[in-house]
């Protein structure tokens, strides 16, 4: 679990430029500062559903709202599923994969695919009207992010592809 939250910490590091390449607002005139002030993206997510009436169905239609809020080119398509349900002490975990794909004229079955996963958590140690917990995590990462602290990024599916497509070329090169 440490390792998980060093690695955690160490790629979100990863992502902060140097000192002198930030922008500060300092730095900046006064109709910059209002710009930079509306600029600020606000982190899209959705009302969840209570535990109480958690289904696995309604599990399933929540995380297909939830990602049509993403900002995601047309072009990608993607399917849903449920895996399986998880008994543990304190909660009861339920596990679902969205598969991407990016199929064109020329190659309906893409090359390569990228699956996010979802994990609603169901606590029971809260009161059964309080809103169950979002999860989801990239084939490639260990890092788990929630809807409402983090936005999604269409770079991540990409990057997942390419990743994908490069390992398969050099395996078909030897």
């Amino acid at each position: 679990m440490e390792e998980e939250k060093e690695e955690a910490g160490s790629e979100e590091k990863d992502h902060i430029p140097p000192e002198d390449e930030r922008s500060s607002t300092e730095d900046c005139l006064p109709e910059d500062r209002e710009k930079e002030k509306e600029s600020k993206h606000v982190i899209k997510n959705i009302p969840w559903t209570t535990a109480k009436n958690f289904t696995v169905e309604k599990g399933q239609q929540q995380i297909e709202e939830l990602i049509s809020t993403w900002d995601i080119h047309e072009s990608w398509l993607h399917h849903s599923e449920f895996l399986e349900e998880e008994e543990l002490k304190d909660s009861k975990r339920y596990h679902y994969r969205a598969c991407w794909g990016l199929p064109t004229r020329r190659k309906p079955i893409p090359r390569a695919t990228a699956s996010v996963y979802f994990v609603i958590v169901i606590s029971k140690l809260k009161p059964d009207t309080a809103p169950v917990e979002v999860f989801y995590r990239l084939e490639s990462s260990r890092l788990i992010r929630r809807p409402e602290q983090c936005e999604f990024r269409e770079k991540w599916l990409q990057d997942i592809i390419e990743n994908k497509i490069l390992c398969a070329e050099r395996l078909a090169s030897r």
